[in-house]
Order: structure tokens, then C-alpha cells, then sequence
């Protein structure tokens, strides 16, 4: 079996996937045209994907975040909505991912009259149904914007949904000039409900971001992460030398980051994927596992960023085993529900591709 193969078929889970960023070609193409939204570069399914990748892949998270314009402008109905989470559903089930947590700002989805609610419910009925109809597990995490001050709004929303699938908050967006602690109104009704945060740090901006977000907003997880490596010292072949305090205090507590390769490297966060620092990372056991942040965006798959880290940086069936557990126990749903898919559904799913292998080779 190929290596992208046996990945495929194994259990996998994924915590940072952007809805609005994860559309299919075709459904964009379908949802235009419904509501008559002319300004598509081209109405080739193809190409399309073609567009939004090399849109993309500028090095830079500004004009990496501009293809979002046109996804966000087709969810603007309830059953654009619940169509594009169900899709979602559907892709999770054809990759091998088992449980998901995908995330979306609910302000980008009012342009035609939709309430937060309307908006909240619609992408929660199309995952309820998807989740019956493939068997993939699901939380829904909403996004605040850094940029904008109505994310204590949002947060309430959070809680106001947690007994109907949604499982946390957010920050998202341009990291630059804008720091979580402008909403720390928002992080603190969070902590007082006993809800769960995750906020994106240290993607475009250093450390600094990652600390603020743990120390002053209190995140959970941290989304990327990847400029934590300034507070760790290597020596000339690469080998942790010393971890700085934040560095240490991440893996001693064992606070999850949610790496996203390709990503990271068409936002610009890492020049290429050699040097992204996930391997030294996990190499040093930070708790960190894979995601695909907006599959369409960097035309990604899950099982594509573990066939690329298995590919640049060795990594065994145990190493992709024990990150996707990593992921299962960093989940927003309850410790018994993540001890289920650990016990019922990871660990089998590997020891059966184990066996599967075995059989192959005698």
C-alpha cells in the first residue's frame, strides 16, 4: 500500500478547519448562481480551485485571506449554509477523519438579512445531518474578529449553543495591530461560563502573540503557533538546546497547537515546509498534531499534510497514531466522549492497518 493509502484509511482527527474555507469548487459554482453573485472569476470548477490556490499562496496571510470574500459571499442562506457544513461532513468521511472541530464567524454570513442565530443553526443542521448520514463526529468553535468589536457578542453566542454542538470560541483574522487583549471582555465571560478557548497566535506576528493569548485571554489551544520557535534555542544541526520560559510552560502544561503546514507556508508564516518547526516540535513532545486550516484555499487534505510531514520529516504509522491521539485528547467535548474515540476508534483503526500491513508483507 502507498503511504497516502494507509493514511487515508487510518482514524484521523482534526480541530482547525475553517468552514468558509473548505468549500468544493462546484458548490461555490451552484451557490452563485442561485443567488446571481456575478463576481466569480470563472465558473470552471477547475480552474476555480485553480484561482483560489494560487490566490492563496501569496506568502502573506492579508492576500491569503482575500479568497474568503467570495466563499463567504454564497453562505448567505440558510441552505447554502447547512450545504456547505453537510459537504463538509461528507469530505471528513472520504478522508478518514473520524471527529472534527471546524470553525466560522457568524458575522460574515448577515449581508442578506440572515440573524446569528438563523446563521448558527443552519450550519449546525447541515452537520447534525451529516454526522447521521457518514459518522463523523463534530464540534462547532465560533470565531470572533480581531478587527471588529462585537466579539463579546459572538462569545455569548458560543455559550448560548454549547448543548447543541458548539464546543468553543475563537479569534481569528489579521493578527497584526490587533491583539487578543482588545477582547478580553469576550475571553473573560468565556472563562467565567467554564467554556473553551482557542485563539490564533503566532502566525503572522511572534511570541509576544502566543503569551498574550495564553496569559492574558486564557486560550486552551493555540491556533499555529508556528513563531514559537523565538522562544527556543537550537544549535547549528537544529537540536533544542534550551527552551525559553513560554516554550516550557506550553509543554509543561501540555497546551495543544494546532499546526497547519501548507498553510503556514502560503500565508508566509514559514518560508517552505522544511523548515516549518513541527517536527522539532514533536520531536521535543509538545502536544501538537496536523490540520488543514482552509482545505480549499491551500488545496489540502488531512490526509495530504500527513502524507507531506510522513514524506519531509520520517514519520512511522506510530508517530501519525500518536499525533492524531494528541489531536483526540485537545478535543472540546467531554473526557469520556474523547476517551471513546481514543479506545473505540483510533487505537483499533491503526492496529488494524497494523495487521493489514502485516498480512501484506507475509
Amino acid at each position: 500500500m502507498k503511504t497516502e493509502e494507509i493514511i487515508r484509511n487510518v482514524p484521523k482527527v482534526m480541530l482547525h478547519d475553517h468552514l468558509d474555507g473548505g468549500l468544493r469548487p462546484q458548490t461555490v459554482i451552484d451557490l452563485a448562481k442561485e443567488i446571481g453573485y456575478k463576481k466569480l472569476p470563472t465558473t470552471d470548477a477547475g480552474e476555480l480551485a485553480e484561482w483560489f490556490h494560487r490566490g492563496a499562496n501569496k506568502g502573506n496571510l492579508v492576500e491569503y485571506l482575500q479568497g474568503f470574500e467570495h466563499t463567504c459571499a454564497v453562505m448567505q442562506t440558510k441552505e447554502a449554509l447547512k450545504r456547505v457544513a453537510y459537504e463538509m461532513l461528507e469530505d471528513m468521511k472520504n478522508d478518514g477523519v473520524c471527529y472534527v472541530e471546524t470553525r466560522f464567524a457568524p458575522v460574515f454570513h448577515t449581508q442578506k438579512g440572515l440573524y446569528y442565530e438563523d446563521v448558527i443553526d443552519a450550519v449546525l443542521e447541515g452537520l447534525e445531518q451529516g454526522k447521521k448520514d457518514f459518522g463523523v463526529g463534530y464540534g462547532l468553535i465560533l470565531c470572533g474578529m480581531r478587527n471588529m468589536r462585537n466579539t463579546l457578542e459572538i462569545a455569548e453566542l458560543a455559550v448560548n449553543y454549547r448543548n447543541q454542538g458548539v464546543v468553543g470560541f475563537d479569534l481569528a483574522g489579521e493578527e497584526g495591530g490587533y491583539p487578543p487583549k482588545k477582547h478580553l471582555d469576550a475571553f473573560q465571560y468565556i472563562k467565567q461560563k467554564n467554556f473553551n478557548i482557542t485563539i490564533h497566535a503566532g502566525e503572522a506576528f511572534g511570541k509576544e502573540s502566543i503569551w498574550q493569548a495564553i496569559q492574558i485571554c486564557g486560550a486552551h489551544r493555540i491556533g499555529h503557533a508556528t513563531r514559537l520557535v523565538e522562544d527556543i534555542v537550537f544549535d547549528r544541526d537544529g537540536n533544542v538546546v534550551q527552551l525559553g520560559e513560554l516554550a516550557q510552560y506550553i509543554l509543561d502544561t501540555r497546551l495543544p497547537l494546532e499546526i497547519c503546514l501548507l498553510s503556514n507556508v502560503h500565508t508566509g508564516a514559514v518560508d517552505k515546509l522544511e523548515n516549518h518547526p513541527f517536527i522539532k516540535l514533536f520531536r521535543e513532545k509538545f502536544r501538537v498534531f496536523l490540520n488543514t486550516d482552509d482545505r480549499l484555499m491551500s488545496d489540502t487534505t488531512l490526509t495530504k499534510e500527513y502524507t507531506i510531514a510522513s514524506e519531509l520529516f520520517g514519520l512511522n504509522l506510530d508517530d501519525i497514531e500518536k499525533l492524531n491521539i494528541n489531536a483526540m485528547k485537545s478535543s472540546f467535548i467531554p473526557y469520556k466522549e474523547r476517551l471513546y474515540y481514543i479506545y473505540n476508534v483510533i487505537k483499533p483503526g491503526f492496529q488494524k492497518m497494523r495487521e493489514k500491513l502485516l498480512s501484506l508483507k507475509v
